[in-house]
């Protein structure tokens, strides 16, 4: 879509789970849809609640139209039922999440395509037609993307509409079981609407977590052809202006099914210097991020022994990593391991049998050592880089990093049959 000079970001009618239908919003609540790790992930939220949000993001059928129907009729069943109910009047919202010192505010909206969004990953096509199928079937979106934007790091503008508006009683307040606090404000007054407005109509925005989802956002706006005021032109976002509350950037870590440690370290075949690291996981990480240039760590999950890579042959480098890119992007821990492990090396097709990503590092050695596959974990990319090579029009591998604190999914969806 063609771009405009700054964001857009428009007002939308909430849907929310009515309070007296459920048991509690925290055991209505989910991480995003490709953080929650898939069975056992899953089943713990069914289990929480009959309306866990989960099962409108993540439906089980046996094949995927069923999957995406399955979605659609509950959430129309849930709309008719009471469970989910529209807001009276269309806002923004202010979301807050706080955890010991860890406090992140932003505002939550329908933001226009057309503007100055900058992604920093590519993405993995089969995701995209999943996620863009069950859009369409649901004509909702259900969880905002987490973009982040660079403000004046001040209470001005959209902050200090977002700072008003957590001196008033919340509309939700609850605490998930990864201990974040979260509280929900609605922004209806014009006011304060055109102050937001006016703040970001000079700003861009960088996709810190949700590719996928913006570029199926994307996709279906194509689809429906849609021009401005189609709700199909503008999709769910949380907007965050890092200046004032910086996020947090974390790995995202593979599992390799398919690959048991042994072979992984023998294929390496000089390629790459291997140590043994002691465990227990937290020291392993130490010596992972202690360590110079491009560096891995390998597990079976079975054990505290971990392998530390590091060292990586400078011709194997210069044969198989891309010189059209900037140095940045080419020493780029995620760069050297798609380039020469999975593709030289291992050979590993980027296809969900074959590489998972894992955000969770215990849950990336419990994967490891329920397939008998390797672990990789990995270090994270500061936000500097990311925004720098963002801004160059260079993409990052997919899932090269993890930004968060993530916006919990099942505080307020958006439906585009009365968006």
């Amino acid at each position: 879509m063609t771009s405009t000079d700054g964001l857009s970001l428009h007002t939308f009618r909430g849907l929310r789970y009515a309070p007296h239908r459920v048991s509690s919003l925290t055991a209505v609540t989910s991480p995003p849809y490709d953080v929650v790790v898939r069975p056992d992930g899953v089943r713990h939220l069914e289990t929480a609640d009959p309306y866990n949000i989960v099962r409108l993001i993540l439906p089980h059928a046996i094949d995927p139209a069923t999957r995406h129907r399955k979605a659609a009729d509950t959430l129309a069943r849930w709309r008719a039922e009471g469970v989910l109910t529209p807001d009276p009047q269309p806002a923004l919202y202010v979301y807050e999440q706080r955890k010991g010192d860890v406090l992140q505010r932003g505002i939550i909206g329908a933001l226009s395509l057309d503007g100055p969004v900058l992604p920093h990953e590519d993405v993995i096509p089969e995701v995209v037609e999943d996620r863009a199928a069950l859009m369409r079937a649901a004509a909702a979106n259900f969880e905002p993307l987490l973009l982040s934007y660079r403000g004046e790091g001040t209470a001005t503008g959209a902050t200090a509409v977002i700072e008003r508006a957590t001196e008033r009683p919340p509309l939700l307040a609850t605490t998930t079981e990864d201990g974040f606090a979260h509280r929900l404000w609605a922004v209806t007054d014009p006011a304060e609407l055109a102050e937001v407005s006016a703040d970001l109509a000079s700003r861009q925005a960088l996709i810190a977590d949700g590719h996928h989802r913006w570029a199926t956002y994307q996709r279906l706006a194509e689809e429906h052809g849609a021009g401005a005021g189609s709700p199909w032109s503008s999709g769910l976002v949380l907007l965050v202006d890092t200046a004032r509350y910086p996020l947090r950037v974390r790995a995202i870590h593979r599992v390799l099914p398919h690959l048991p440690p042994e072979r992984a370290v023998a294929e390496l075949n000089g390629s790459f210097r291997v140590r043994e690291v002691p465990g227990p996981l937290p020291a392993a990480l130490a010596a992972l991020d202690e360590a110079e240039g491009t560096a891995f760590l390998l597990a079976s999950g079975t054990d505290e022994g971990f392998r530390l890579l590091d060292r990586p042959d400078p011709e194997l480098l210069a044969r198989t990593v891309r010189t059209d890119r900037p140095e940045a992007w080419r020493r780029l821990d995620a760069t050297v391991l798609h380039s020469v492990l999975l593709d030289e090396v291992w050979r590993i097709p980027d296809h969900p049998d074959g590489i998972r990503y894992i955000h969770d590092t215990e849950a990336a050695l419990g994967q490891a050592a329920k397939h008998g596959g390797t672990a990789v974990l990995m270090r994270a990319v500061d936000e500097e880089t990311v925004r720098q090579l963002a801004a160059q029009g260079v993409t990052m591998p997919r899932k090269s990093t993890s930004f968060g604190p993530k916006p919990a999914t099942g505080l307020v969806l958006r439906t585009l049959d009365d968006a």
